[in-house]
């Protein structure tokens, strides 16, 4: 099954504090198994690497719990519930969601207070089921692919002798070119460049080279097989072992199956990949602003 979300999480939390004082690291492993979570499952960790998801899940919910005085913490990583808790299970209400807490006014004025990102529902519909971190990753994400369009689109109506120096400024953001900082000293452009646009150091000394091609091609100008042959040939002129085609539309599949089929070494790069690594290595775009998530660290109350 999926990873329950936090909201689902509530009244099984709920139900074992009932029983009483309870260690959450114990409830984390204990509803793993109540809701027969894979390995896999119960291992998959956030974006930070520091915490499993179906974990995360389970403080946010034990933290909404808390919010709305169902729940007390007692010492160090334990909590218990409440009179009110218990109240609650006494009810027996079929689940536990945000909307539900929010008959209490405790969890009320944690709300309107901005002091989480509690979601709010806008419709009768079941409220939005992700935790606040997870709502701020998925806008981080949006961001994202909102920026990695636009540049896409700046790129394919700069002229093609921006785009070859685009794409290598961004192997030099990765650290390709050895010792190069003038940049036309890896361009190689013009009539006569043998089929090849670029040829960058791949280590320091110069030991090896990639020679690449750039192709600044419209949306739905698919690049094809023939065009990778025609670079294995240039490659091939140059005494090359490997090269990088890079273009702003995408690749055929013919393409990439020539380009795995083929006696060197030949990385495709498409608009999609081409943007990606320009906003991880920020070649053509800024930071405009870092905001940290930061959680209780709970091995410092571990003991």
């Amino acid at each position: 099954m999926a990873i329950p979300d936090y909201q689902t999480l509530m009244l099984p939390v709920l139900r074992v504090a009932a029983e009483g004082e309870q260690r959450i690291s114990d409830v984390v492993a204990r509803l793993a198994g109540e809701f027969a979570l894979s390995p896999e499952e119960r291992s998959t960790l956030l974006p930070s690497g520091r915490q499993t998801t179906f974990a995360n899940r389970v403080h946010w919910a034990k933290s909404y719990l808390g919010k709305a005085g169902l729940i007390e913490l007692t010492r160090r990583a334990h909590f218990r519930i409440t009179d009110r808790g218990r109240e609650v299970l006494v009810s027996a209400p079929r689940h536990i969601n945000t909307r539900y807490l929010s008959r209490f006014p405790e969890f009320r004025t944690f709300s309107e207070a901005g002091e989480s990102a509690a979601p709010t529902p806008t419709t009768d519909a079941e409220p939005i089921s992700l935790t606040p971190d997870e709502i701020m990753r998925n806008a981080h994400r949006s961001l994202e692919a909102n920026v990695a369009d636009d540049l896409l689109q700046r790129i394919r109506a700069a002229t093609p002798a921006f785009f070859e120096r685009l794409v290598v400024s961004l192997l030099v953001a990765m650290g390709y070119g050895g010792s190069v900082t003038d940049l036309d000293k890896a361009l190689v452009g013009g009539s006569g460049d043998g089929g090849v646009d670029g040829v960058i150091d791949q280590d320091p000394l110069g030991l090896d080279r990639i020679y690449v091609q750039a192709k600044r091609y419209a949306d739905g100008n698919t690049v094809g097989a023939g065009a990778i042959r025609d670079f294995f040939g240039s490659l091939d002129r140059f005494k090359a072992t490997k090269g990088l085609f890079v273009t702003t539309s995408t690749f055929s599949a013919s393409a990439r199956d020539t380009a795995d089929l083929l006696s060197k070494r030949i990385v495709l790069i498409d608009g999609t990949q081409l943007t990606r690594l320009m906003i991880r290595h920020g070649v053509g775009c800024r930071v405009e602003e870092t905001l940290v998530i930061k959680s209780v660290d709970e091995e410092f109350f571990e003991g």
